[in-house]
């Protein structure tokens, strides 16, 4: 049943022409070099310091690594952060 889901969801976002993100609730990445990541679509902050940065998502979590984190902005679904970003991971 999951599979026909996913495959009418993707139908669907083909059809429409609507972005993956938004139709499998993924989460949006904008990075800019190594030092600033935009994050859309986040479930809350489980873990924050200043060489990591773990997010929930709808469905498993996404960590991002570096020196000097700086949280610069928060709200309901979205985060800023400024450092040198060295790795980012998604866990499912």
């Amino acid at each position: 049943m999951r599979r026909i889901s996913r495959k009418i969801r993707k139908m669907t976002a083909d059809l429409l022409d609507l972005p993956q993100d938004v139709v499998f609730d993924l989460p949006r990445m904008t990075m800019i070099g190594d030092r600033q990541l935009y994050i859309e679509n986040h479930r809350g902050v489980l873990h924050f310091s200043q060489d990591r940065l773990r997010l929930a998502l709808s469905k498993g979590e996404l960590e991002v690594s570096g020196a000097d984190l700086v949280i610069r902005g928060i709200w309901t679904e979205e985060v800023f952060i400024e450092g040198r970003i060295s790795a980012i991971q998604m866990f499912g």
